[in-house]
């Protein structure tokens, strides 16, 4: 048995990863200001949750102490929400970042895997993302992810500390929450399809994502944690349209819902794919086809709503 400590830990992310850990034995503690997280994705977990913030230098340590390792997801994750408000983003994802690295630098072989964005890529219309790739942040969301890859690989060459960074693409399943102002549009459109309520696409619905489920992102970190000291992307290395998406999940549901149309967003990424060879040639591979995926997704996603009618 190992102990574990997941910030973030009662978010969508991190709830994951916190209940496969639990299932395997392992001590598990749960850090997290429920700020976008829900103490309810813990339920029934055999879990120690810790309501706090990872600003909290003394509670960081604390909780810390022993651990064989921290899975960070702990941030300011809204980007509309990081341009509002800049210094609260480099205070929660930044300096909250050097409170973790800080406490795991205390504990002997502790590593830290931060759960990383391919945000930190841009907007550059170069296909598919390489991690050798220049990065061109455009938020402070962005910035501060890149900064936390950075001081990762700082306390590591200065002071030995085992970390590695994963760079999520576009990650979705169970417990993502739909009803978030700035919720993703899988959640949304499984939702609107059960009701048989329309679905809304901005733009034509052309623009690609690289989607991957959340279990194989729980994958991800379990192998970060055991081996890897550097920056991957984590997807399936393929990418699927935003209509192909809203079309498969109405298919899968038997929905009557019609797709709506809408102008773009501005700012809005046209395409998104991965190159996930690197991270793969450590041994990952992921378990879940986006269909196998969607079907599980969307059964959660169902008796959610037969729970709510009750």
């Amino acid at each position: 048995m190992k102990k574990y400590v997941i910030t973030g830990g009662a978010g969508f992310i991190g709830s994951h990863i916190a209940e496969y850990l639990s299932i395997q034995g392992h001590q598990v503690t749960v850090l997290d200001s429920l700020r976008t997280g829900f103490e309810k994705n813990l339920s029934g977990l055999n879990v120690q949750f810790e309501k706090g913030d990872i600003r909290d230098k003394a509670l960081v340590e604390e909780l810390v102490q022993g651990a064989n390792g921290i899975f960070h997801l702990a941030a300011l994750v809204s980007i509309p929400e990081s341009l509002l408000n800049i210094k609260e983003c480099i205070d929660i994802n930044t300096l909250g970042t050097i409170n973790i690295l800080e406490a795991a630098k205390k504990n002997a072989s502790c590593k830290v895997v931060l759960s990383s964005s391919a945000a930190n890529y841009g907007d550059n219309p170069v296909l598919p993302k390489i991690e050798m790739m220049t990065p061109e942040p455009m938020t402070p969301y962005a910035v501060t992810k890149l900064d936390g890859e950075f001081y990762l690989k700082m306390y590591q060459d200065q002071w030995g500390l085992p970390t590695a960074s994963l760079r999520y693409f576009n990650v979705f399943g169970p417990r993502q929450n739909p009803k978030s102002a700035y919720a993703a549009a899988v959640p949304i459109f499984i939702n609107n399809a059960l009701q048989n309520k329309p679905i809304t696409i901005y733009g034509d619905g052309l623009q690609t994502r690289d989607f991957i489920y959340v279990k194989d992102v729980v994958k991800a970190n379990l192998l970060a944690c055991e081996t890897g000291t550097d920056i991957y992307n984590v997807a399936l290395g393929h990418s699927t349209s935003i209509l192909e998406l809203a079309e498969r999940i109405i298919e899968i549901t038997n929905s009557t819902s019609q797709i709506q149309f809408l102008e773009e967003r501005s700012g809005d990424i046209k395409h998104s794919k991965a190159d996930p060879s690197k991270f793969n040639t450590l041994g990952f591979k992921p378990d879940y086809s986006i269909a196998r995926a969607l079907e599980e997704t969307i059964d959660f996603y169902h008796q959610e709503l037969l729970k709510a009618q009750v």
